[in-house]
């Protein structure tokens, strides 16, 4: 006789998308022409279904072969992922308010291969012909030098449901906020610091569990030692300090919503940067990550170099690379600069940094056919920058490398080479002579290069800029 059939089970697979939207606003349209063919404006990056998603305008079009007839936009994966599916909509938001949108929309129609599938970080959805430039001029999507963009991703996801009866929901964690309670009614506490007369109360056996730096230290002091006198740090720092390691989060300070605040007088006297200075020497590598985060906000052609200063003194890695690529992208174009002051000895540096801002060195950026940005400039006259050229020779030569490839991606490419590629094979390209130098220096050999430009006139080989 057959044993009975058990109860029968089932489940469901639900396959839907997890929408969001962003709104993509250019201000001054007229000054992004004329930036280049292939080249774009990108919008901050914004989260949905998990993943990162920005937006690229192309104000001269990223087809050559429309020779800036349209203008291009381009939904982009800005984060690591394979094979992420998705479906898109772009809207030109016309500014009249007829409501006339142009809309392109994978929504709320059939799609005869399914959704789009980005292959990996970079992919693109777009349209290379999105709007033809002269008509979208003259349109109501154009108001005051401005258009809005704007761009709806669905990710697409699979879920198996389960029959459930009951759920329960779980709170976040507060274990941080219980270690908060302890560091201000110091119950327990057994270790006192002294910080230019305030005392701070604390726990070796939080601060060691967080810190190895504590934790050395502690074990290295004897048990009836029981007060330190810190002399490299602020109270309000230490202060900050203290309540990360309990709490695991940013001291709620107004000097976090922006440093770059006129009553600020340079970024080092922030409260990021004296926090991220803490971090590094108490080795609390999460602390150094949110101090990163808040500074990198910060960027500006006029904070920069101090900025990248910081962060590489603190080891700010993350921080560090944001503002070596930030300053590349605004260099291109002034990589001369850079290019002979990591090359120089030290003993030519200062000489030869007074003599490349002459009006023949901006001439010879005309016969390279890359202009001289204004906020390029801007950097480069920056007090940061004067810092970086006097003491952070290493990081004078990472950041000749990152502009180096920010030269190359705005050549586009093609057959045009480098300055680099030109000095370092010796070429001639107008009218310099070009020859390797090698002299002592501290005991350790240095291999320099030494440029000579033509003197001024309007000789044969002097560099002019074609119309």
């Amino acid at each position: 006789m057959p044993s009975p059939l058990g109860s029968p089970t089932s489940s469901r697979s639900v396959t839907q998308t997890v929408n969001g939207s962003h709104r993509f606003t250019i201000k001054g349209y007229s000054l992004a022409k004329g930036m280049g063919v292939g080249k774009h404006i990108a919008s901050e990056s914004f989260t949905v279904g998990g993943y990162q998603w920005a937006i690229y305008f192309y104000p001269d079009g990223k087809n050559p072969e429309d020779h800036s007839t349209y203008v291009s936009v381009f939904v982009a994966l800005a984060s690591e992922g394979t094979d992420v599916r998705a479906l898109f909509e772009l809207t030109l938001l016309d500014q009249s308010g007829k409501g006339k949108h142009k809309v392109h929309s994978h929504f709320d129609r059939a799609l005869e291969s399914g959704p789009y599938t980005l292959k990996y970080r970079g992919s693109m959805w777009g349209y290379k012909r999105f709007f033809r430039r002269a008509m979208l001029e003259t349109s109501d999507f154009l108001k005051d030098d401005c258009l809005k963009i704007n761009c709806t991703v669905g990710v697409v996801v699979s879920e198996t449901d389960c029959p459930r009866l009951h759920s329960i929901q779980v709170p976040e964690s507060d274990i941080g906020s219980h270690f908060g309670i302890l560091l201000e009614n110091e119950e327990g506490s057994d270790i006192t610091f002294n910080v230019f007369g305030e005392k701070f109360h604390a726990h070796k056996l939080v601060l060691a569990a967080r810190s190895p730096v504590f934790e050395a230290e502690f074990s290295d002091r004897m048990e009836d030692d029981n007060e330190i006198v810190v002399t490299d740090m602020e109270p309000k720092v230490f202060k900050a300090l203290l309540h990360f390691i309990y709490r695991d989060s940013l001291i709620d300070d107004e000097e976090f919503v922006g440093t770059s605040s006129s009553s600020m007088p340079s970024v080092s006297d922030a409260l990021a940067a004296k926090l991220l200075a803490a971090a590094d020497k108490y080795d609390l590598p999460r602390l150094r990550l949110m101090c990163e985060s808040v500074l990198c906000k910060d960027i500006s052609v006029n904070s920069v170099a101090n900025i990248l200063a910081l962060a590489d003194r603190h080891h700010a890695m993350d921080l560090k690379s944001v503002c070596l690529k930030f300053a590349a992208e605004n260099l291109v174009g002034s990589y001369f600069v850079f290019l002979v002051l990591a090359v120089y000895g030290p003993r030519l540096r200062a000489a030869c940094w007074s003599y490349l801002f002459e009006v023949r060195l901006l001439r010879c950026f005309s016969s390279l056919s890359q202009p001289v940005p204004a906020h390029g400039s801007a950097v480069m006259r920056s007090d940061g920058f004067e810092y970086l050229k006097e003491n952070c020779p290493t990081l004078q030569s990472e950041l000749l490398k990152t502009v180096a490839g920010c030269e190359e991606e705005f050549s586009g490419g093609g057959k045009s080479r480098s300055v680099w590629a030109h000095l370092s094979d010796g070429g001639d390209t107008i009218n310099r002579s070009v020859r390797q130098q090698t002299w002592e220096n501290g005991g350790e050999q240095n291999q320099g290069m030494w440029v000579q430009l033509d003197g001024g006139g309007d000789g044969e080989g002097s560099p002019r800029r074609e119309e």
